[in-house]
């Protein structure tokens, strides 16, 4: 079974999602495929780094609110063996993240690549939208990171990311994660390993069917 996993870096609940769904593949049975597919919750520019608690004082109704908010998602992912720190973490536009996990899935290690993004940004308050700091991650997942760097200054995968995120707003996606099972199941949000279990057993139930 194909999984196609809508979900971006910058995105906690995708982050809590992921882990989840790897719990859940752990206890499956059956074969599958993951493919990461690229989603920008805000494609805006962000032209200086600045703290993501702040972001969320200013969308969420002040800086109480915000750590309460930080504070209840960190217990969730803690519960899953994931360490949040929003006291670190910065605003980045994700797109240059996204062409570089293009560019390492064409180099077998997407899935390393995710998992670093994640950590950089959530746990380490690295700038996932500075590509020095990309081309830093991609060597620590086994890529090359002058040949990273080179990646990230061209053109390569402009093309191709612009596309997939295209091509995930035409699919109806509108938040993330999302996990597309055999190309035609929909399951959002970050679901508990025991559904996203079940999700998968229904649906190669029903691919049997047909």
């Amino acid at each position: 079974m194909e999984i196609d996993v809508y979900a971006d870096v910058v995105c906690p609940w995708c982050y809590i999602g992921l882990r989840r769904l790897t719990e859940a593949l752990a206890s499956y049975d059956g074969e599958v495929t993951v493919r990461h597919r690229p989603f920008q919750l805000d494609p805006s520019p962000v032209p200086e780094p600045r703290p993501t608690l702040e972001m969320l004082a200013e969308k969420f109704g002040g800086p109480e609110r915000a750590r309460q908010i930080a504070a209840h998602t960190a217990a969730v992912a803690a519960g899953v063996g994931l360490e949040l720190r929003f006291d670190r973490a910065v605003v980045a536009n994700s797109f240059d993240a996204h062409r570089l996990v293009w560019y390492a899935d064409r180099h077998g290690h997407a899935a390393e690549l995710l998992e670093a993004l994640y950590r950089a940004h959530f746990t380490d308050g690295v700038d996932v939208g500075s590509r020095p700091a990309l081309a830093g991650i991609a060597a620590g997942v086994g890529l090359d990171e002058a040949e990273a760097t080179r990646f990230l200054d061209s053109t390569e995968g402009v093309t191709e990311v612009r596309s997939a995120l295209r091509e995930a707003h035409e699919l109806g996606v509108t938040s993330v994660p999302t996990f597309v099972l055999a190309g035609r199941y929909a399951v959002t949000g970050a679901q508990e390993p025991a559904t996203l279990l079940a999700a998968l057993a229904e649906v190669r139930r029903r691919e049997a069917a047909d």
